[in-house]
């Protein structure tokens, strides 16, 4: 299997829509990003540690949509609910 394979395997097995999240290895060199855009997932993360509030967080990333934010937090949720279960 190539490691593109095991990136799409890894990323369906996050269980996140995939108009949400990409991960392909020529954006970012397969780093989890924002479908459609460059913005990491990460930075997503860093802001939410930093105290930031989501309203700074898109304007710091304009290319990013309110909904796909919203989206990804509610899955990384339901993902941490059926685990703690």
């Amino acid at each position: 299997m190539t490691s593109g394979g095991r990136d799409q395997q890894r990323a369906a097995g996050y269980n996140l829509k995939m108009d949400i999240v990409e991960s392909k290895l020529e954006i970012l060199g397969g780093t989890p990003v924002f479908r459609g855009t460059r913005v990491p997932v990460q930075a997503l993360i860093d802001h939410i540690e930093a105290g930031d509030t989501l309203d700074t967080f898109l304007v710091d990333f304009p290319t990013v949509r309110r909904e796909q934010v919203i989206e990804f937090l509610k899955t990384a949720k339901d993902r941490l609910t059926v685990v703690t279960s």
